[in-house]
């Protein structure tokens, strides 16, 4: 194993997970808050897709970033064996928004969001915030997990 290779895959891991989550905590606290309490209903779904693509390159870019390394991380260090459950955990929240990013978002969240919004702003504001909120606390739990094990906590 070169120790250089991993500790920049490290480091890069950390970074991109920091841009990431820190991006899915913004959008849950912050963003789209403001917008279902300052906009019209009718003025919530322009507003919430113009901050979404400026959003989109790069969630998906970390979420690559994150893993990537990830990956090479555990093949360098050979722990597929020894994975804990935080370790499974870090990858199921990263399938999950890999599968949403990549996949149902183009090919139908974007459309059902958008027909949904149409038709009932409020509820599919809430709809998507609740996700949000969802995802958000796996995220946080996984990085919980993830930071004190890698550390020598014993859960």
């Amino acid at each position: 194993m070169n120790y250089n290779h991993y500790v920049i895959a490290r480091a890069l891991h950390v970074i991109a997970v920091v841009i990431w989550i820190g991006g899915v905590a913004f959008v849950t606290t912050v963003l789209i808050p403001a917008i279902r309490k300052s906009h019209t209903p009718d003025e919530m779904l322009n507003t919430f897709e113009k901050l979404e693509k400026k959003f989109s390159f790069q969630a998906k870019f970390t979420t690559l970033l994150t893993g990537a390394t990830g990956f090479y991380m555990v093949h360098v260090m050979n722990a597929w064996a020894s994975m804990q459950w935080w370790m499974y955990l870090m990858i199921f929240v990263w399938a999950i928004f890999t599968i949403i990013l990549f996949v149902l978002e183009p090919l139908i969240l974007h459309q059902w969001f958008h027909q949904k919004a149409k038709t009932n702003p409020n509820t599919a504001f809430l709809l998507l915030h609740l996700m949000h909120i969802i995802l958000l606390s796996i995220s946080v739990i996984a990085i919980f997990g993830g930071v004190a094990g890698a550390h020598g906590f014993i859960f």
